[in-house]
């Protein structure tokens, strides 16, 4: 039998690509089984629960059920208010909590990638956690599941870690961290893994996409 962890970050993994959200939601175990996660006395199963309908709450389709699921959004208040106690999981808390009070029609809906991909840009860069950042890195030797599994790995053990995304066609992670934290330590941590490496990337005064020299990130 799987223990809660293994449940939960199973779920993750599935919600994190977008073709299975919907489904997920759709669902009559999976939502219910994850509102239940909520009131976990792990912060492990917690952090990934969150982190879980992070990616569901990407689906526009899916904010108005997820809304009205019993017990959400009364454990995501419970959660928010648990910021001395767990400070990521309070802030990825409230973010969720937001997306999902936040009006749909300002979701771009349509054909499915190139909307919903903007979309996706769009909660993380215009979250109203003050305290937050967003950092987009390119990873060399993002190219499969277990290399993916390494560097989630090395970005959990960053204390101020908040939540992040992955786009494994373009080998790029989105991550949304404390604003105190140093980008440094993030391409350090995935260096650690000795496989994998981390450029992170901005836009230049052109505004084209550009990565930065990898010497000055380590």
């Amino acid at each position: 039998m799987m223990d809660a962890l293994s449940v939960v970050t199973q779920l993750r993994d599935l919600a994190s690509e977008p073709q299975n959200r919907e489904a997920i939601v759709q669902d009559q175990g999976c939502l219910p089984g994850l509102v239940l996660f909520l009131d976990h006395q792990d912060s492990q199963v917690l952090f990934s629960t969150l982190q879980a309908l992070r990616y569901l709450a990407e689906c526009p389709s899916n904010i108005e059920i997820m809304k009205h699921e019993l017990g959400m959004m009364v454990s995501l208040v419970h959660l928010m208010d648990q910021g001395e106690i767990n400070e990521e999981i309070s802030v990825l808390a409230k973010d969720v909590y937001d997306v999902l009070n936040s009006p749909v029609n300002n979701v771009a809906v349509g054909t499915p990638e190139a909307p919903r991909r903007k979309a996706k840009s769009q909660f993380f860069i215009n979250s109203s956690n003050k305290k937050a950042k967003s950092v987009t890195l390119h990873i060399q030797g993002l190219d499969n599941t277990d290399n993916r599994g390494l560097c989630e790995e090395a970005l959990l053990k960053v204390k101020g870690v908040i939540s992040f995304t992955f786009q494994m066609a373009l080998k790029r992670c989105t991550v949304r961290i404390r604003s105190d934290l140093a980008t440094e330590s993030l391409a350090s941590a995935i260096a650690a893994t000795k496989v994998l490496k981390a450029q992170q990337v901005v836009k230049n005064e052109t505004g084209e996409e550009v990565k930065k020299d990898k010497h000055k990130i380590y």
